[in-house]
């Protein structure tokens, strides 16, 4: 409301000054009126008995009394065609003042569309220059964006062709080992199958990622919503990522309230929290806990998942969000996914009108996700 408070001061100022300048133009027309009265009285009028008397051979008296008889019956239109006269002389020459701000906008849309130069109007137009500058850095903002989007996916398609090469090297060298020693011990054989196979999966997942980036590019999350037991979904978590979790040594410990229920889509919402599960899997330490807690505040359901591990740099907690962003060394881990599981779980809270974020500090990395609760009465909101 300030803004659009700020806006119509602004425009009633130049409505103001126009008013004042037509005024001024309306009064300058009357004032030189005036004066032309007084010569047509004195001097002009003086020249003008002279000339009929020159012209016409009059007596002095006869050509004064004609002068004054033609003024007096034609005055009304000598004063209409003198205001007119001036007023229209007044009006061109003001009308340099009103291209000055043509000529101001035109400029304005100029260093728009260059990107080059500052937009500056008169003190009158600000209103219309916060408009040109907004909509200047919006683009800019805008043009940013997709230029590091881009650059996301050129980042993104060159670490995967890096990461495909590795197990599909893998995957010809052990391949040609077997083909090659048929006569291979069997222990040794079973070896690298298992050392294939495993190899043979890490591709799958990769070439999975492509796919999620086409999915995530051409479609938006589409919900369908129902009551949800949030308290029950958590628990079947450690379940879940055991075969993930154990080769490492991890464990996961789930403590949650009873019965916790929101209104939401309940695959939507298992992806979430898959996907911060996975990036903290990903990134906690050989033998550690990770915990996941949740608990009812206020009128929000709040869920935290904590793990201990690699601390991420405060510079780049900002993007952890971000599509496409993945931390450097997750391209060297066989977790090292497409960047996009922690951006889709942001869209998905906040399409549940639900609030998400990190917090990373002395090797405890905290995410925390709040969602609506159902009300007493029916659906939130």
């Amino acid at each position: 409301m300030k803004s659009n408070k700020q806006i119509n001061m602004n425009y009633a100022k130049l409505r103001m000054k126009v008013f004042v300048r037509m005024l001024s133009l309306i009064l300058l027309a009357l004032i030189a009126v005036d004066v032309l009265y007084s010569l047509v009285r004195g001097r002009l009028g003086e020249a003008g008995v002279r000339l009929l008397q020159y012209v016409f051979g009059y007596e002095y008296d006869h050509a004064l009394s004609i002068y004054e008889s033609v003024l007096r019956d034609h005055w009304e239109i000598i004063m209409l065609i003198a205001i007119s006269a001036f007023f229209l002389i007044f009006f061109y020459f003001s009308l340099s003042w009103f291209t000055k701000y043509f000529n101001e906008v035109n400029a304005g849309i100029d260093a728009l569309i260059t990107d080059e130069a500052d937009i500056k109007l008169s003190p009158e137009m600000s209103s219309m220059e916060h408009k040109l500058v907004f909509v200047k850095q919006t683009l800019q903002k805008r043009e940013l964006e997709v230029q590091l989007a881009e650059q996301n996916k050129r980042d993104l398609v060159m670490y995967l062709a890096h990461d495909i090469k590795t197990p599909l090297t893998s995957v010809i060298g052990y391949l040609s080992l077997l083909h090659e020693a048929p006569d291979m011990p069997k222990e040794q054989k079973e070896n690298y199958t298992k050392i294939t196979l495993e190899k043979a999966y890490h591709l799958e997942r990769l070439i999975n990622d492509f796919f999620e980036v086409e999915r995530y590019n051409q479609q938006t999350i589409q919900l369908k919503k129902q009551n949800v037991d949030l308290s029950y979904m958590l628990i079947q978590m450690p379940d879940e990522f055991y075969p993930s979790l154990t080769p490492a040594g991890k464990r996961m410990i789930v403590n949650v309230e009873d019965t916790i229920t929101v209104y939401g889509d309940s695959e939507k919402l298992a992806r979430v929290f898959n996907n911060i599960l996975k990036n903290a899997i990903a990134y906690s330490d050989d033998n550690s806990t990770i915990e996941v807690s949740a608990k009812v505040q206020k009128d929000m359901a709040a869920v935290t998942c904590t793990n201990t591990g690699t601390t991420i740099p405060l510079d780049k907690q900002n993007q952890i969000f971000d599509k496409f962003y993945r931390l450097n060394d997750a391209r060297s881990t066989n977790t090292g996914g497409a960047g996009l599981g922690l951006a889709i779980a942001k869209e998905i809270v906040t399409l549940h009108e639900g609030q998400i974020d990190m917090q990373s500090e002395n090797g405890k990395t905290v995410f925390s996700v709040k969602l609506p609760l159902i009300s007493q009465g029916g659906h939130h909101g």
